[in-house]
């Protein structure tokens, strides 16, 4: 990341692709020419961001005060929190997991729930290793605890060498298909260390319409029923699993992590490109250039659909359990002990 504080001299790179500050029509400080930009914010100070898609003109305390109150009023509309929650965080060391640290350390204060930092090693050579320095920076400067754990941990293997596996074998799976479900189980065993009964996540709003859109050319209905925030507070997982962010626009996120000088992830992950995820994610990036707001009005149509979502309630009752691990699953056998089927020979 290179970044000054001079606004129209910042350049900020999300998934590896730069932004200019002065020239994105949504993370657009100096786009001051616009009808509807002002050089002020409405407090009286200086703008350094312009909200295309609702025409806020913000100083760099009035942004920083909304994303605090985007996060409590999502918080807080999905039920998402408690009273004596132990909460833990996990910080992938990325710019979403950073601010979403910094945020919830913000607002919890004195609420009586206790926070926890949680971060996976995947095990990707030269990648991670950034990663996890800003996740111990940052939770040491904060005093939060955290804890570091990894695929080869719980697996016996790194994610570099199940990907290798995969190649020599001849084996037609995505990165992605292979880290998601080792990161998901991996993230649950070290809560269960940690003694959490909260994971928060920090999945933004493009997060949310990129993995509805997975679902959904994929047919798989279920999965888009779970991007209901209240669905699966409802079910029979140990752990309740929140999206504080997921109301929140990506750039926004990288915004607020430069403006607090927060560390993060300079470098994006060498497997990303091989999913449709990022095809999407460029989709919705120039339809939102052209169309200011067309992601806020996404969100809340796929809310919408995956509220109304009717799921046989006998089979969302049964509670099925993993033939080979016993672990919660959707299926006789789960997604995690599948993958690990498919990489076997790394274990």
């Amino acid at each position: 990341m290179k970044a000054n504080n001079a606004i129209g001299e910042s350049t900020l790179c999300i998934q590896g692709e730069p932004i200019k500050l002065e020239s994105d029509p949504v993370f657009e400080p100096l786009s001051l020419s616009k009808p509807k930009a002002s050089p002020q914010c409405k407090c009286g100070a200086r703008t350094v961001y312009f909200r295309a898609y609702n025409g806020q003109s913000l100083c760099a305390k009035c942004f920083n005060e909304s994303i605090l109150e985007k996060t409590k009023k999502t918080i807080s509309k999905y039920d998402m929190l408690h009273y004596g929650d132990r909460v833990g965080i996990a910080v992938s060391g990325g710019k979403d997991s950073t601010s979403l640290l910094y945020v919830l350390n913000e607002i919890m204060k004195g609420h009586g729930s206790k926070l926890y930092a949680l971060t996976i090693d995947e095990g990707i050579e030269e990648y991670r290793e950034e990663a996890i320095k800003n996740a111990e920076k940052l939770a040491e400067k904060l005093s939060v605890p955290l804890l570091i754990a990894s695929y080869k941990d719980f697996f016996g293997f790194t994610l570099d060498e199940a990907l290798e596996d995969r190649k020599e074998r001849g084996i037609k799976a995505t990165s992605c298909s292979v880290c998601g479900p080792l990161r998901r189980r991996s993230i649950d065993l070290a809560a269960e260390e940690l003694g959490v009964n909260v994971v928060a996540t920090a999945h933004n709003l493009d997060d949310v319409l990129q993995t509805f859109y997975i679902n959904l050319y994929a047919g798989d209905l279920e999965r888009i029923r779970w991007l209901d925030p209240t669905f699966r507070q409802n079910s029979q997982f140990k752990l309740r699993r929140i999206k504080p962010m997921m109301e929140i626009y990506e750039q926004e996120l990288a915004f607020f992590a430069y403006l607090n000088d927060l560390p993060f992830q300079s470098e994006s992950c060498p497997y990303m490109d091989e999913g449709i995820r990022t095809e999407i994610r460029v989709h919705l990036n120039e339809l939102e250039r052209k169309h200011p707001g067309v992601k806020y009005s996404t969100l809340k149509t796929i809310l919408g659909i995956a509220s109304s979502i009717q799921i046989d309630s006998e089979k969302s009752k049964k509670i099925m359990r993993c033939e080979k691990c016993g672990s919660v699953s959707t299926g006789r056998i789960c997604s995690v002990c599948q993958t690990l089927s498919l990489v076997s020979s790394s274990a």
